[in-house]
């Protein structure tokens, strides 16, 4: 009988310690919100590389009693240190530990190490008109910093919510772990939305601005860059970039670093490691730490909703920015230039350049944008990461 009743008790015990009974309604609505996000990934294919591990993420930081991810171990100690290092090595579950990768930021730089490897600046190179169309789009991520600060977000969360604008995953995350750590997770999901909707967004803005004489602008074939062209750039950007925004040149070195291996043709092993193995290990590291972030208690609330109309608007912006500078440059060069590859300049590379070949090539099918568009698309990855080390300088 004793036997019997102490089975009972246990069976009882292991069903009170159990999530069905200490989930909560909040943590019911985060997991169907990583369901859906986990569907888009694999069902739609929107960013499935880095939203697939985010959404997935998020649906193990909800359950309830996993204590994988503590917030409260990431917070301002009383000594002023960032984090209680103690407590994560003793008692920190296994998203913390990895959040220390993001916290610290050693994730997003080694991702800039691995697009840089896989980039080729010779477009932006043989047309150097290219970065003033990148620098263009970034007027999402200012305009979209006053418009936060307008409707009440402090600074720092600006800031972070701004830099949604410049269509670059890595950098928001950078730059929010930095600013607004509390809204990681709602900015990362929200820059990565934007960035696979980005066929869905650009092409009703970039026709209600541009005719169809501009659209159909069929632009001069590049000139053919030099191998020393391509070693000098990124050496003379990472020296020029640092030198006038210091605090970007953790992205901008990383980026040039990775993009120096590539076209130097010296270190073609370690160059393929940083485009596949290293990308890849550090890509699920990111994506299921960032996505530790967004617990209930951070994403379900009202900033969330104004940080994914805010992140709309900048990403809107941005591409609005770049094709009126387009427009510019269109009429200063007698029409030489189609407006179309400014919207590239927001820097979801190489998605943005292909929506401008796409839909100059609806309006003249003989007319091949697409490298034309590399250059201000690469020129928006250096834009926004140097926009990323002005706000850093200004705001942290």
């Amino acid at each position: 009988m004793d036997m019997i009743q102490g089975f009972l008790e246990a069976i009882q015990g292991l069903w009170m310690s159990s999530g069905f009974v200490n989930v909560t309604w909040q943590q019911c609505v985060m997991l169907i919100i990583s369901c859906v996000l986990l569907y888009m990934a694999i069902a739609k294919g929107f960013e499935p590389l880095l939203l697939l591990p985010i959404a997935f993420g998020m649906l193990l930081t909800n359950l309830p009693m996993a204590n994988l991810y503590h917030p409260e171990f990431f917070q301002i100690q009383p000594d002023g240190s960032v984090m209680n290092a103690v407590e994560i090595m003793n008692h920190g579950g296994l998203f913390d530990l990895l959040y220390l990768g993001v916290k610290l930021g050693i994730y997003p730089p080694l991702i800039f190490l691995g697009i840089g490897a896989m980039t080729d600046f010779g477009p932006l190179i043989a047309n150097p008109k290219s970065f003033l169309l990148g620098a263009a789009a970034q007027l999402g991520i200012f305009l979209t910093f006053f418009g936060a600060l307008a409707i009440g977000f402090t600074g720092p969360e600006a800031g972070a919510i701004g830099i949604i604008g410049g269509a670059d995953g890595p950098t928001a995350i950078y730059v929010a772990k930095t600013l607004a750590p509390h809204l990681l997770g709602s900015i990362a999901v929200a820059a990565y939305s934007y960035m696979a909707l980005v066929p869905l967004i650009q092409p009703p803005i970039m026709k209600a601005l541009t005719s169809k004489k501009e659209r159909m602008v069929v632009m001069e074939q590049l000139r053919p860059v030099s191998k020393v062209e391509k070693i000098v750039f990124p050496i003379l950007v990472t020296i020029v970039v640092s030198f006038i925004v210091p605090d970007a040149a953790p992205l901008v070195g990383m980026l040039m670093l990775g993009n120096l291996m590539k076209e130097s043709g010296c270190v073609d092993r370690i160059c393929k490691t940083a485009q596949n193995e290293l990308m890849n290990i550090v890509t699920i590291f990111l994506g299921v730490s960032v996505g530790a972030t967004a617990t209930a208690e951070n994403f379900l609330s009202g900033k969330t909703l104004g940080i994914i109309v805010l992140g709309l608007a900048a990403f809107c912006v941005g591409t609005a920015g770049g094709v009126l500078f387009g427009k510019l440059m269109y009429v200063l060069s007698g029409g030489k230039v189609n407006p179309l590859i400014g919207s590239a300049g927001v820097s979801a590379v190489p998605m943005a350049a292909r929506v401008s070949q796409k839909v100059g090539q609806k309006e003249n099918p003989s007319n091949f944008l697409l490298m034309h568009a590399m250059g201000p698309n690469v020129a928006g990855v250096i834009g926004s990461a140097v926009a990323a080390g002005v706000l850093l300088a200004i705001l942290k």
